[in-house]
Parts: structure tokens; C-alpha cells; sequence
């Protein structure tokens, strides 16, 4: 589990406990994707199942030596795999709203804005929230 924590302290700009990661892979594995290159681990999608329609992404991240080559749509494509499996509906997630490039990314996957939420993230920066529908 380390090498995915520190991945998640190199790619993304919010903290979270490690503990976390555990108790997220236990509740919900099919929300919890990994990719590996090389015997490295370089990218992974973390999940949740937040009631019995409706799934929210956490977190994606993909190390900045891969990144536009894919990676992050295979990551995604099985999250949504392993979500419809499960009955879900809707899948949910939270982007910063000055982060053009996972917004782009997220919309090219069929996922639209439906609400803002201000001063979510510990930097107090906006929250797009943004869903697919299943």
C-alpha cells in the first residue's frame, strides 16, 4: 500500500491519512483500481460506494511521467466496469474548479457538472461536482 500513498503525496495537492487506503480497498474493492508499469505502481483510482445507487470517485491520480498516455482512462473505464457490476447508477466526483485538464478529462467521459460546492478542498478552493450517469 505504500507505493500508492506516496503516489498520492506526489500527484495530489490534498492529504489524506493512510489509513484511509485500507479501509477503502476493504469496503469497497471494486472501487479501488491500480495500474503498473515496469514494477512500478503509476497510477490508481480509489472509489466508494455511498449508497446503493450511487458511487463517488475519491481520488485518481497518475505519476507526471505517465500521464497522457491512457492510463488514467483504463483506470477509469474499470472503476465504471467494476461500479456497474454493482448496480450502480450514478457515479459522483469532486474537481477543483481551476483544474481545467481533469475537468476536460472528466467531461470527455461523459460526466457533467451539477453543483459547486465553495471552499471545499483544504486550500479553500471551489469544488465542481460532477456525474455520471450509468
Amino acid at each position: 500500500m505504500f507505493p500508492i500513498i506516496k503516489l498520492s503525496i506526489d500527484t495530489l495537492t490534498e492529504r489524506y491519512n493512510p489509513s484511509l487506503f485500507n479501509y477503502f480497498y476493504e469496503t469497497f474493492p471494486e472501487g479501488f483500481w491500480v495500474c503498473e508499469k515496469h514494477h512500478k505502481i503509476v497510477g490508481f483510482i480509489v472509489g466508494v460506494k455511498t449508497n446503493p445507487e450511487i458511487a463517488r470517485i475519491l481520488m485518481l491520480a497518475v505519476s507526471k511521467e505517465y500521464r497522457r498516455r491512457g492510463i488514467g482512462s483504463i483506470l477509469l473505464s474499470n472503476f465504471l466496469r467494476g461500479t456497474s457490476i454493482k448496480n450502480i447508477k450514478y457515479v459522483e466526483l469532486e474537481v477543483k474548479t481551476s483544474n481545467y485538464s481533469a475537468i476536460k478529462f472528466y467531461q470527455k467521459h461523459g460526466f457533467e457538472s451539477i453543483d459547486i460546492l465553495n471552499k471545499f478542498y483544504q486550500s479553500g478552493e471551489d469544488a465542481y461536482v460532477m456525474r455520471l450517469m450509468l
